[in-house]
């Protein structure tokens, strides 16, 4: 397994996605992440599976499993004087302090910068907001859909010309790319306290992470003075070569040859479409853009021709790029994720099952096998006793209430 981040420790005081999926980033390149969950009232996720997001007779959670795997499970209530004071311990031995706690709660735990940095100043302290640190809404929470998709303009975006609904997204849609942005800014908070000594304090909110994504169509209604991005309907796209075609057993297709020149004549002759090649009213990029609904049309029964087996045999040698439209089952079985190791083996009580690991690998390193998601407060005794609490202490602490 890839170890670049072995020795570092991770204290994580985060639930639901969008920050706990950078830890498990984290974990996948090596480093401890402590999961602390409440005695009583751990992570939500866990309990997903009850609500309709589970599989078969499996107690799994499959969201926890994608955001959680690799870690350790330690249960502390930070809101009695004997867990918060657990959790400084813990903070004391650890690099990175990750939450997605709002202000508020944060004051009141006595886990803000200042508290943490009280007992570590080395810590790289790492916010996960919905809106950002500043501003009126700072203090409001928020999810992928509400943040991401909705006010970070991804499912308006994305809608297909003349659809009247934004888009609705899948599972943790927002949450996933917004956890690489975190994973990306803790390492480079870790760089910078090599360099230099001092431990930044690290800010990734997910309406930033959706702006960035959605940052082309941002950039071009500033510049030009758009409301919106123009959107034409599929037949009236200015290169019929970049849009999605429909085969035969009705699969897709998608064409993104934008060099319409070079590609076409290439692309009529696998489809043994002379025919559509000769016509000339499609002669150049130019005479398509007049034509287009008629080039579109034409290609149409083209591809209507063949099934999507057909065509990936006769698309094998085809120059321009192209790529079928994949429902999620469809990459268990995906060459290219195969030989590029982009899901994982994880083994638990169950059997095995897969999830998809971090999508950064390291000198070809492929994270082929990874360990489960822990069990809700799995690891308190093995950590706290690692850091010299006797069983006798752990066990006042557990009477107490501060721990499970």
């Amino acid at each position: 397994m890839t170890k670049l981040m072995a020795g570092i420790r991770v204290v994580e005081v985060a639930s639901w996605t969008f920050v706990p999926a950078a830890g498990a980033v984290m974990a996948d390149w090596g480093a401890d992440v402590l999961k602390i969950e409440h005695p009583e009232s751990p992570d939500p996720q866990r309990s997903l599976v009850s609500t309709g997001f589970g599989g078969g007779t499996s107690s799994r959670s499959f969201i926890m499993e994608q955001s959680n795997r690799g870690k350790r499970s330690v249960a502390i209530n930070l809101r009695s004087p004997g867990g918060i004071e657990m959790l400084y311990r813990l903070v004391e031995t650890a690099d990175v302090f990750l939450t997605n706690f709002l202000p508020a709660s944060r004051r009141k735990l006595r886990i803000d910068v200042e508290d943490i940095r009280g007992r570590n100043p080395r810590i790289v302290y790492v916010r996960g907001h919905g809106q950002g640190v500043h501003g009126p809404d700072a203090d409001k929470p928020g999810y992928d859909g509400t943040a991401y998709l909705a006010r970070g303009g991804f499912a308006h975006g994305l809608r297909a010309a003349g659809d009247e609904w934004p888009i609705a997204g899948t599972a943790a849609v927002g949450d996933l790319p917004g956890a690489m942005t975190i994973a990306g800014g803790i390492a480079a908070g870790l760089f910078h306290r090599e360099r230099t000594g001092e431990a930044p304090v690290v800010d990734v909110s997910l309406l930033a992470a959706a702006m960035w994504t959605m940052s082309p169509g941002i950039v071009a209604t500033g510049m030009y003075g758009l409301d919106d991005m123009p959107r034409e309907p599929r037949q009236r796209t200015a290169n019929p070569i970049s849009i999605y075609y429909r085969t035969k057993d009705a699969r897709f297709i998608k064409l993104s040859m934008f060099e319409s020149d070079r590609f076409f004549g290439d692309l009529c002759e696998h489809l043994d479409a002379g025919e559509v090649a000769a016509d000339e009213r499609f002669r150049n990029a130019t005479l398509r853009a007049a034509n287009r609904e008629a080039c579109v049309g034409a290609l149409d029964e083209a591809f209507g021709r063949f099934t999507l087996q057909e065509l990936r045999t006769r698309f094998e040698t085809l120059k321009g790029a192209w790529g079928v439209v994949q429902g999620p089952r469809d990459l268990y079985s995906d060459p290219q994720v195969e030989a590029n190791g982009y899901l994982s083996t994880v083994t638990d009580d169950d059997g095995t099952f897969q999830v998809v690991p971090a999508p950064v690998q390291f000198d070809e390193e492929q994270l082929t096998t990874l360990a489960r998601c822990p069990k809700h407060g799995e690891h308190t005794d093995e950590v706290f006793l690692a850091l010299g609490m006797t069983m006798d202490e752990l066990l006042e602490h557990k009477i107490a209430g501060d721990a499970l």
